[in-house]
């Protein structure tokens, strides 16, 4: 089913921030991330990563930020597909900042990228859980992780309203809830 083969995973660098931003903001942002069905554009405008936050994830012990590259035949350099972040976070792995380019989304590159998060955190960190936080309006993204294990916990957090870090929302009714499966 993938139709754009990974190369491989690396951990990213802060060397990767400018790259990471710009693609995590295609996939989520803006009219460029109509193009593929993650978008969040009717829900939130402006940034969707911070770069410093982003940094202190890359750096800190137990937290990586997962690359997925491919070298397109007669370049140089790799081209960057997909990216997410997971850690240890109160005993269980979390799930976040996941991102496929939107022109590829859909052609399983997620699974690939999500399967190997949930792996790290299993095999590498020996963690009994992944969890992580969705809006909880957007039902098509809950059921897609519902079809990969994940469960609605029905605990919800607040979104951070008035910190421009996460975004602008375009709505007052804007909440996570947290989804978990057992690795």
């Amino acid at each position: 089913m993938l139709m754009t083969p990974v190369q491989g995973f690396r951990d990213a660098t802060p060397a990767d921030v400018d790259a990471i931003v710009a693609l995590v903001t295609s996939a989520y942002r803006g009219d460029a991330s109509r193009v593929g069905w993650t978008t969040e554009a009717d829900l939130l405008e402006g940034s969707r990563i911070d770069p410093d936050l982003l940094r202190t994830d890359i750096a800190r012990p137990r937290s990586r930020v997962l690359l997925a590259e491919t070298t397109p035949d007669g370049a140089a350099e790799p081209a960057l597909l997909a990216c997410a972040h997971v850690a240890e976070d109160d005993g269980v792995g979390y799930f976040g900042m996941f991102a496929v380019r939107p022109d590829l989304q859909g052609a399983g590159l997620g699974h690939v990228l999500l399967t190997e998060a949930e792996r790290i955190a299993r095999e590498d960190w020996h963690l009994p859980a992944m969890r992580m936080a969705v809006i909880d309006l957007r039902e098509s993204l809950i059921a897609w992780y519902e079809r990969r294990g994940y469960r609605r916990t029905g605990v919800y957090k607040p979104f951070p309203y008035g910190d421009v870090r996460f975004g602008i929302p375009k709505r007052d009714d804007l909440r996570f809830e947290v989804l978990e499966k057992a690795l």
